[in-house]
């Protein structure tokens, strides 16, 4: 974050910067946990978050964040959240975001849009209510249901492939007889 409250230092007041930093920055406790708080809460400067793929960049295999900071904010503006983190194309041992991944994220930060598993913007509010932690996953629900299995199905191939096994046992000791 001593990076972070530089670049914002010099930033112009009518300015936007994005820096892409850590996952860990987006919930780290203790000084930059303090710092975190007051960008938000005091300065207002944090715009939006986007969650990127893990794999992305060369040299290290963590998940990054890109963070936005406007210093013109208005005080009742939300923060947006986009976990971009499963839009990727997988080429090699490397992550790479396509156009359309690219597209998707900017199109989403500039309309500003909520999109079922992929975006919301939260409130200040939302955001003290959980003590100033940015991590993605606390804003955007990506949970999936799982499909439910039908145990009476399962236990009926149990049973038919054990018969099925049983014959095929059979017919292995035949031909060793």
């Amino acid at each position: 974050y001593a990076f972070v409250t530089h670049m914002l230092y010099h930033l112009a007041d009518n300015g936007t910067m994005a820096i892409v930093l850590p996952h860990g920055a987006l919930f780290r406790s203790g000084a930059e946990g303090q710092i975190r708080k007051y960008i938000i809460e005091k300065q207002n400067h944090l715009d939006a978050v986007i969650g990127l793929p893990a794999n992305l960049f060369y040299g290290t295999s963590i998940p990054a964040t890109i963070l936005i900071f406007k210093k013109c904010r208005k005080d009742d503006e939300n923060i947006l959240f986009i976990d971009a983190s499963k839009e990727f194309e997988k080429v090699k041992n490397q992550n790479k975001l396509t156009d359309e991944n690219i597209e998707k994220i900017f199109d989403t930060y500039k309309n500003r849009k909520e999109i079922e598993k992929y975006s919301h913007r939260a409130t200040i509010e939302e955001i003290k209510e959980n003590e100033f932690n940015l991590n993605i996953p606390r804003y955007v629900d990506t949970f999936e249901e799982e499909e439910e299995i039908d145990i009476e199905a399962v236990a009926k191939e149990i049973k038919k492939m054990n018969a099925e096994e049983v014959s095929v046992q059979n017919k292995i000791a035949e031909f060793c007889d």
